[in-house]
């Protein structure tokens, strides 16, 4: 399914069998290593105090710009792994929980996602804040997930935006307050990370000025405690690529072993200098979506348009058409496939986004 609203989800919930003890949210492109059912199920058995158990993914980049944003976009979700499994970051693609806490609607979980809730796993982990509930992620719930090879800068945009949409959306105080301080301490840190980068481009730019026309270098002094700036923040730049890199190689090896039969994942595919643009890309926009999906309150998703009125669901306006044939990551022309990518830029994407901003259910025909 790729992404999907809580309504859908609580479908499936509707119709599991009445003996099951276990039920489990999966993304229909979520590549399981063999057992990892068994593994989640025998670790709820050994555990019965998890509240919800969580995996994550691992992207696999196409070699697209886009597909590079989405990995550095997801890389944060993989600190789950560094706190000995208990974590509050929730990855709605890999979920695993007790069906009794929906049947007998304990902590509100059942009533929270169908009245009116619309992002899964964002409403889940808001109930567990909440209630102090355990949401667990074992090591071996790390999942490859190639992105598409025809996965354009315009379909990360869609994607981006509704990743900034979910934190609109809300169904206790608790929820509400969460996501108003992750909306405020994400557009903070990530314009707060590009920002160096602009300074470091003028310091530079000055100090190549100053060499071109010749000044000498006492009368630069102001240009050479700005090229002492730069030269930390590139130093603070290959660590933190270092680390990035140190990162996805262990969870290579990881998905490698828990996947022996499988071909081998390298991080040869990966291209280091897109990651660093990526980051500055992704940072940069994503206030942007952020103030724009706050100003909006509605968003059409996957031919759907979803209205929010106090944070819950208030309308819905189905297409007349049918929608995409495809999520925004998915479908998937996979490993070097061609496929028929959408046509268009990122700034005709933008340009879009901002008609359908002013005339929304134009684009919703």
């Amino acid at each position: 399914m790729g992404e999907w609203s809580s309504l859908q989800g609580m479908v499936g919930v509707e119709k599991m069998h009445k003996d099951s003890k276990y039920i489990l949210f999966l993304d229909d492109d979520v590549r399981l290593h063999p057992g990892s059912i068994g593994a989640l199920t025998a670790e709820m058995e050994k555990r019965p105090e998890i509240f919800i158990q969580t995996g994550y993914p691992l992207d696999l980049p196409s070699g697209s710009l886009g597909s590079y944003c989405i990995y550095e976009y997801h890389m944060p979700c993989s600190m789950g792994f560094a706190t000995s499994g208990r974590t509050f970051f929730l990855w709605g693609g890999c979920m695993m929980m007790h069906a009794d806490d929906f049947r007998y609607d304990r902590c509100g979980v059942a009533s929270g996602l169908r009245d009116g809730g619309y992002s899964d796993d964002m409403t889940l982990a808001a109930i567990a804040g909440a209630h102090k509930k355990l949401i667990s992620s074992p090591p071996v719930a790390v999942f490859p997930h190639p992105l598409a090879s025809d996965l354009t800068f315009s379909r990360y945009w869609n994607y981006l935006r509704k990743q900034t949409f979910v934190l609109e959306s809300y169904t206790t105080k608790v929820n509400r307050i969460m996501n108003r301080v992750l909306f405020c301490t994400h557009c903070y840190l990530s314009w707060g990370f590009v920002a160096p980068y602009f300074m470091a481009l003028v310091h530079a730019t000055s100090a190549l000025r100053a060499y071109v026309k010749g000044y000498r270098l006492d009368e630069t002094s102001l240009i050479s405690n700005g090229l002492v700036f730069v030269v930390i923040l590139a130093v603070c730049t290959l660590v933190e690529l270092f680390s990035m890199w140190n990162l996805t190689r262990i969870e290579v090896q990881l998905c490698n072993m828990l996947s022996p039969e499988a071909p081998p994942l390298s991080l040869a595919s990966y291209n280091w200098c897109l990651v660093f643009i990526a980051m500055l890309v992704d940072n940069f926009l994503y206030t942007i979506s952020a103030f724009r999906s706050y100003f909006s309150q509605s968003i059409n998703w996957s031919g759907i348009r979803y209205h929010l009125k106090d944070g819950r669901i208030s309308k819905i306006d189905r297409s007349k058409g049918l929608g995409p044939e495809f999520t925004d990551l998915g479908g998937k022309n996979l490993h070097g496939k061609r496929g028929a990518p959408p046509r268009g830029s990122f700034v005709v994407s933008l340009a879009q986004s901002l008609a359908q901003w002013r005339h929304p259910k134009k684009y919703d025909l």
